[in-house]
This record gives C-alpha cells, structure tokens and sequence, in this order.
C-alpha cells in the first residue's frame, strides 16, 4: 500500500484562484487543478492507494467551514480513498471544543501552519493546541522550515520544534518536509532520533520552476535525504508529495529509486503511515 500523507485541496468554487495565487507566490508549477477530482485522478494514474488531505485554517474563522468540507470529503473515502484532516487556528480560544468536536466527527488529526498562521511555533497557543490534540489521540502535522511563497522569519525552525517536543511530548506530531525544509542540518542536530514523525512532501527531487522565476532553492540530494533517515529512523518518516505542488509518480519512483532496503522503503510510502492511521 502506498499512502500519501502530505496533499493539498480545495473547494472547486476557489480551486483555481488558489493555486494561480500560490504558484506566483512561490514560482513553481502545479500538477494537478487542486480540486478533490484532480487529487483522486492523480491517485489512479499514479497508483497512490490513500491521501491525506491536509487544510490549513489562515484565520480564525475558517475552522467550522474547513471541518465541515473535510467530513463531506471523507463521507466518499470508500469512493475517492482520499481523508482529509480537520483545521484549527491558534487564534481560536474555544480550541478545546474545537478538538473535541474535531473527534466526534472522525477526523483523525488536524494541520497547523505557522507561516499562514502568523504564530511561532513555540507561542503557548500551539503548545496548548498539540498538548490537548495528544490527550485526544490526534495526529498534528505541522509545516515546518522555509516556506517557498512566503518571506522570513521561519515560523517553524528545528530549535521551535525541538522546544516543543521537549515540553510537550507530543507522540504523534508530522513535522512536514523533512523535519524542517532548507533547514536539513538543524534537523540533524536537534529533531534526529526524537520521537516525531518527518514526511518527505516537496523535499526530495526536483523544483518545476515557472518560466521567468528565478531558481532560489534546490531539494535535498539522495545523501541528504538519507543521511536524515539513517539519523531519524526509518519508521518515524511519512511518504507524502504536497501534490498538487509535486508529481505523486515521480515522488515515489523518487523513493524507490534510493539506496535503501526494500523493507525501508516499503515503510516509508506507507507502512509507516498505516499504523499512525490506525488503518
């Protein structure tokens, strides 16, 4: 089984704005239109058993909207094999009940994101969120590092994070793109051997630049890459591809290509996945 833990939609009424406003922000080429049928698509060409789809609520506001359209989406699961997670802004005082009813409707975890969020991500307001998401039982995935489309300071650094595993001890938490993107070597130092999850989405590889853009950034090599695994362990990290902002085909031809057992990467594009999910 193949899982995709790291994807990205959007309500088919803004899809497309949305992913014309992100690519011009971060220079790089979409591969699918952003809608729930461009990911499910996507998943049958690219044999993609399950996404997870994963909202990020940019005010506080859009909490109930982003649940509501994430239980719709997985009421068709058994149709579209795609779950979506639920959303929760660190502006939200209620976040308590915001959890518990996150609970009650099955969602199985929720998505932070401190650059659209404006927080740091050790501000007390995501300690409390993550320490109450892990009294629970829900997954946190957080973006963490460098974000391409949007300017400094890094919300979400390894020495943030490091300072949250610390305090919080968070046992399910998914620090995106490889613990800390465009910060590989602080991943190293301070996340490496934790316990936390690192998925792979927009880190391995190579960026599609927008024609014009100018080519700021490049994405892990294959000994980056396993230098960090071999650090972290292979069963603390998560297969996911940020689609529709990477090619799931060439993601995962991406991971098996690498000088990893076959039993490695088995874990890494879903095995891993499987069991943080409960499937």
């Amino acid at each position: 089984m193949i899982i995709d833990f790291h994807t990205h939609t959007y309500p088919d009424r803004i899809a497309t704005k949305t992913v014309q406003l992100l690519e011009s922000r971060s220079g790089t080429m979409a591969h699918s239109d952003g809608t729930l049928d461009g990911l499910e698509n996507d998943m049958k060409k690219r044999r993609v058993d399950i996404s997870v789809v994963l909202p990020v609520a940019t005010s506080p506001k859009q909490y109930k909207s982003i649940n509501d359209f994430a239980v719709a989406e997985n009421e068709r699961f058994n149709e579209t094999h795609v779950w979506s997670f639920g959303g929760i802004h660190p502006e939200n005082e209620n976040y308590k009940e915001i959890l518990r009813d996150i609970c009650d409707k099955g969602l199985k975890g929720i998505k932070l994101h401190p650059d659209y969020q404006g927080a740091f991500f050790n501000d007390i307001r995501y300690k409390r969120i993550i320490s109450y998401a892990t009294e629970l039982g829900l997954i946190v995935v957080t973006h963490a590092g460098v974000d391409i489309g949007l300017p400094d300071p890094v919300h979400c650094t390894p020495a943030m994070a490091e300072e949250m595993l610390e305090e919080v001890e968070p046992d399910k938490l998914v620090l995106a793109h490889m613990g800390g993107w465009q910060m590989w070597d602080q991943v190293i130092d301070r996340i490496c051997g934790r316990n936390v999850y690192l998925d792979t989405a927009f880190s391995l590889g190579s960026i599609d630049w927008r024609n014009g853009f100018p080519h700021r950034w490049e994405l892990m090599n294959e000994s980056q890459f396993k230098r960090v695994v071999q650090a972290h362990g292979a069963d603390k990290i998560l297969f996911g591809t940020d689609s529709p902002w990477t090619n799931q085909n060439i993601s995962i031809e991406d991971i098996e290509k690498l000088d990893l057992s076959d039993d490695t990467k088995e874990r890494i594009l879903g095995g891993n996945a499987e069991r943080l999910l409960n499937i």
